[in-house]
C-alpha cells in the first residue's frame, strides 16, 4: 500500500521542482524529504527521480505517479478541511519543544488554557536546548519551538514572533552588584556552548571571568553562591523557577534573552498549531505585565 506521506513528498517536490522547496513547504528537513522519497522507490520497486547535475527530476514514472498522488492528496485535504469546518477545533494536536526555565513557566499556563478552551486538542512538550529544538522543527519532529537568542539574528527558514524579552541577573550573595564588581570573583558558568553571551557580557565591561564551576542546573548554582563559592548570571525566568534564599539577584543592564515561538514552513499555521500559539501569547504577556 502506498503512504499517503510519501504521496504528499513526491507531490511537493514535482510541484515545487526541487527538494529543498519541498522540504521547505511540508516544514521537513531536507534529508527527510530525500529519505521518504528512497522509502517511496523501495515500496514502488520503480526509480521516480534521478540526478541531473546538482539537482533531480522526475522520471516518466515518478511524473505519473506524481499526478495522481496530487489528485489523492487533493481529496484527501478536501476531506479534511470538511471535516475541521465541521469540528473546528474540538480535534487535533500540538507538538511543543522548549528549554527548561521556559516549559517551567509560561507554557503550563498555555497548555491549562488549551485544555479549558479546546478541551480536544492534544499538546505533547519535549524539554530540549534551543539549538536541538530547531533540528527538530526542521525534521517535522515538532510543530513549533520556543527558543531563546541574544540578538535578532533568527534563521531565515524559520517563522519567528518575538514573545517578550527575558532580563538577565548577577546572582550573588552580596546586594547591589554589577559585573565589574565581580572582575575578581570565582564564576559558575554554563556548558562552553551556553557560557557563551555570559563572556562577551563580562568582556564588554573589560574583563574575562574566572570560570571556577560548570554547571547549568540553577539548583547548583544557587548552591555553590550560597556557600559563598562563587557568582554567576541567570535569567529572569530561571529565577522564577528557583530562587534560593540569601541568594541576590541584580539585574544586568542591557544583559538580555529573546524570547521567540517559532514554526517552519509557509504559513498558515495549522488551527491548532495557531490557537496554541495565541494562549502562549496570552500567558507571555501576563508573565511580563
Amino acid at each position: 500500500m502506498l503512504d499517503i506521506v510519501r504521496l504528499r513528498v513526491l507531490a511537493a517536490v514535482a510541484a515545487h521542482g526541487s527538494v529543498t522547496k519541498a522540504a521547505k513547504r511540508l516544514h521537513y528537513a531536507q534529508p527527510s524529504v530525500s529519505h521518504h522519497l528512497s522509502r517511496l522507490e523501495a515500496e514502488t520497486g520503480a526509480r521516480l527521480v534521478q540526478r541531473v547535475g546538482r539537482g533531480i527530476r522526475l522520471t516518466p514514472e515518478g511524473e505519473m505517479l506524481a499526478r495522481r498522488a496530487s489528485e489523492i492528496i487533493g481529496r484527501v485535504d478536501a476531506a479534511e478541511a470538511e471535516l475541521e469546518a465541521m469540528v473546528g477545533l474540538r480535534t487535533g494536536r500540538v507538538r511543543l519543544a522548549g528549554f527548561q526555565s521556559v516549559l517551567s513557566t509560561i507554557v503550563p499556563e498555555a497548555v491549562a488554557a488549551m485544555r479549558r478552551e479546546h478541551a480536544g486538542i492534544e499538546v505533547n512538550l519535549v524539554e530540549a536546548h534551543p539549538e536541538i529544538s530547531l533540528g527538530l522543527l526542521r525534521d517535522g519532529e515538532v510543530d513549533a519551538a520556543i527558543v531563546f537568542r541574544y540578538d535578532d539574528d533568527l534563521p531565515a527558514d524559520v517563522r519567528g514572533v518575538h514573545l517578550f524579552d527575558d532580563p538577565m541577573y548577577l546572582t550573588s550573595v552580596e546586594p547591589d552588584q554589577t559585573l565589574l564588581g565581580n572582575r575578581d570573583s570565582a564564576w559558575i558558568g554554563g556548558c562552553p556552548r551556553c557560557r557563551k553571551e555570559l563572556l562577551d557580557a563580562c568582556a564588554a565591561v573589560g574583563f574575562t571571568p574566572d570560570i571556577a564551576y560548570t554547571s547549568d542546573d540553577i539548583v547548583v548554582q544557587h548552591a555553590l553562591i550560597a556557600a559563598g563559592l562563587g557568582v554567576t548570571a541567570n535569567p529572569g525566568l530561571a529565577l522564577r523557577t528557583h530562587h534560593r534564599e540569601g541568594v541576590q539577584a541584580t539585574e544586568i543592564p542591557g544583559f538580555r534573552r529573546r524570547i521567540h515561538l517559532l514554526t517552519y514552513g509557509e504559513p498558515p499555521d495549522p488551527p491548532a498549531t495557531a490557537a496554541f500559539a495565541a494562549a502562549l501569547k496570552a500567558a507571555a504577556g501576563r508573565l511580563t505585565r
